[in-house]
């Protein structure tokens, strides 16, 4: 590679033509571009914000099947999103790892621990039995697990496997293995201001959001993999015949220390209300998520005090002797998931999280819906036709492969911090703003990221290395 990745992601190094544009950073943007690279067909990936830094990176931190989605019998959708599970397990072990969830069961339960076992004994069928065998605890097993967790009433759990994984750095490090190609090139903070059809091509107009410089480029073949953003974007630029097709789901995360669940693996709370909400330990941490609530296509989202409230309320519920609160909150995020909308009247939790891909034009593709635990058969499901399009064959072996460039702090990992390691980052992962780098190179959780900042910028001022 004759470029080193931080050129790549210079607007003024763009090419003024290239075959394909990618506009929208996230998972499924991320999927698209590698795919794509990986066929040899020059591409750029363009992104408002940093790469990852919405959506895909306010997930449940979890490569998973969905196993509530059982029970709206949504079985090709778990059957897929096991099997890329269990696929990224072994492609990316360093951002990846299994765990025993841990679902409790208690004598009022709605679903009782009989019925629990069939539906674990169906997610393990569903995954070719490559998933680690489900189990079935005693309460006496559980409550060794989960010390402070509510024993009145307690019969027991079931236990199935799932995945814990980094959701950002696995969104970066797909894009760094399409960056090693030759003619792709990826570019954060770039805004697409405008967009129009050119005879057979389209005409982009761009703008780096830091720099405030402007340029147009014009491709052959446009993807947007925008998210949650797309109807709002599709209505802005005017360039298609659009009606929403979105629903937005937004969902919560709160960030605790260990110490005040005392989880020893995690474990998944069904309320009432037919919600799930996850307990994940994670070294010294634990996230607790998630909500659902209805969304709006806003950047940089938060949750609400309500979503908070919710949280705590069922918490409290089942570990009574955990004092949570906003007093004992480390941290917290917020992402809005973009659901395809088939009935405007449907209760969230049940709109299914298959995706689709629309054609506005011949030469546009856009991608909605989906769950981040696909991506790779989502990004398929443009770029096959796209290179048919263009007269190429569809290699599906090609994303079977690892990774070829990871990260340089490996999440769940102590590192060292010094003056080589962040000019490494800058030079080889190309954070633009501060954020960029504490939060997903460095890999810092919104809990713990700020304790950071004063020796980076330390190091950054040192060194004269401009972040904004």
């Amino acid at each position: 590679m004759g470029t080193k990745l931080s050129e790549k992601s210079d607007l003024e190094n763009l090419p003024s033509h290239l075959p394909v544009t990618i506009i929208g950073g996230g998972i499924a943007g991320a999927g698209v571009f590698r795919d794509l690279s990986l066929h040899g067909v020059p591409c750029a990936l363009i992104d408002k914000k940093d790469f990852t830094s919405q959506t895909s990176q306010s997930s449940s931190k979890m490569l998973h099947g969905g196993i509530r989605y059982l029970e709206n019998l949504d079985f090709g959708l778990v059957w897929e999103a096991l099997h890329e599970k269990n696929l990224w397990l072994h492609l990316t072990p360093h951002l990846t790892y299994p765990e025993k969830f841990y679902l409790p069961v208690y004598q009022d339960a709605l679903r009782p621990l009989w019925m629990v076992r069939m539906g674990l004994f169906l997610y393990d069928a569903l995954s070719s039995f490559k998933n680690m065998p489900h189990e079935v605890a005693n309460r006496d097993q559980v409550i060794e697990k989960f010390p402070l967790l509510r024993d009145q009433g307690l019969t027991g759990a079931g236990v199935y496997s799932d995945a814990v994984m980094d959701d950002a750095k696995l969104t970066l490090e797909c894009i760094y293995d399409g960056l090693v190609e030759e003619n792709s090139y990826a570019c954060s903070h770039t805004a697409l201001v405008a967009a129009k059809r050119v005879g057979s091509h389209y005409e982009l107009s761009l703008r780096d959001e830091i720099k405030g410089r402007e340029r147009t480029i014009t491709c052959e073949q446009v993807i947007f993999t925008t998210g949650p953003f797309t109807d709002k974007l599709m209505a802005e630029l005017k360039l298609f015949d659009w009606t929403p097709k979105l629903m937005l789901s937004r969902g919560s995360h709160l960030w605790f220390d260990n110490e005040m669940l005392k989880a020893k693996s995690p474990m998944v709370l069904t309320p009432r209300d037919g919600r799930v909400i996850f307990v994940i330990p994670q070294k010294d941490k634990t996230l607790v998520g998630t909500t659902e609530v209805p969304g709006s296509a806003q950047f940089d989202q938060s949750p609400s005090q309500e979503e908070k409230d919710y949280l705590y309320s069922n918490l409290r519920d089942y570990f009574p002797k955990a004092e949570v609160s906003d007093d004992s909150l480390l941290g917290a995020f917020a992402g809005v998931r973009p659901l395809v909308m088939e009935n405007p009247e449907a209760n969230l939790g049940k709109v299914a999280r298959n995706h689709k891909v629309y054609q506005p034009h011949e030469n546009a593709y856009i991608l909605l819906g989906g769950k981040y635990t696909t991506f790779r058969v989502m990004a398929q499901d443009v770029v096959a036709p796209l290179l048919h399009k263009r007269g190429l064959a569809y290699r599906s072996e090609l994303t079977l492969r690892p990774l070829r460039q990871t990260s340089l702090v490996k999440p769940w990992q102590d590192f060292r911090l010094d003056d080589q390691l962040i000019q490494n980052i800058i030079d080889q992962e190309f954070p633009k703003t501060m954020d960029d780098l504490l939060y997903r190179r460095l890999g810092q959780t919104l809990a713990n990221y700020q304790d950071l900042r004063p020796q980076v910028e330390d190091i950054l001022q040192r060194n004269n290395w401009n972040l904004s």
